[in-house]
């Protein structure tokens, strides 16, 4: 089984694409295997105790965690976890970590997903695609950490990484209407207009979970 979570919505957002392809590849067959789709509350704490939860109950042969990237122009795949956040934004329980993931974890941990080909599929499907050294020090990053540290001590067939997603389009024009309503900046000082549909990002991740 493979085991895909995404982000409930946070910080305002009318939406988290990470949420809506998790529920949209739940119940899928991949190579054999059924997708499970599951949505993680946007909270440090409750992270860390329900993702390991999940894996011991599912013992699932993969984990793809999904995310939001603000300004992302295509679907980005993680190679690498630290074990530090800093948050800049609070999560949805109103939390702003700064400081290790897990205390007496190691630094960092490498994505034992199969990158590289995961990156070739999604290309071959006529989508653009990317690889990342950073999947930053908000939640992504401690839910990837968290993933990798609880495999590597329990579960060590099992396979875990992170897929960064773009907007929704329509979430840009709902920023581009705020921005022209605000009237606080000129549109073309925002960098994180970016933006890919729903299905396309669908398509992506069925295309990589094929080869992953």
């Amino acid at each position: 089984m493979i085991l895909v979570t995404g982000f409930q919505s946070y910080a305002g957002r009318s939406a988290n694409p990470s949420e809506l392809v998790a529920q949209a590849l739940d119940g899928m067959r991949v190579r054999g295997m059924a997708v499970k789709g599951h949505s993680l509350p946007v909270d440090f704490q409750r992270v860390g105790r329900a993702l390991p939860e999940l894996i011991d109950d599912l013992r699932p042969r993969k984990v793809v965690s999904l995310g939001l990237w603000p300004g992302e122009p295509m679907i980005r795949i993680e190679r690498m976890a630290a074990n530090w956040s800093w948050f800049e934004l609070p999560d949805n329980a109103g939390h702003r970590q700064n400081g290790k993931v897990i205390e007496d974890g190691p630094d960092g941990y490498l994505s034992t997903l199969r990158a590289d080909a995961m990156k070739a599929a999604i290309r071959a499907a006529g989508l653009p695609c990317r690889q990342s050294g950073s999947a930053g020090n908000y939640l992504c990053n401690a839910t990837l950490y968290i993933a990798l540290h609880h495999c590597a001590l329990g579960h060590p067939d099992t396979d875990a990484g992170f897929v960064h997603l773009p907007y929704l389009p329509r979430q840009v024009a709902e920023m581009m209407d705020q921005v022209a309503e605000d009237g606080q900046l000129e549109m073309h000082q925002r960098a994180d207009v970016a933006s890919m549909c729903l299905d396309d990002m669908v398509d992506a991740l069925r295309a990589g979970l094929d080869v992953a």
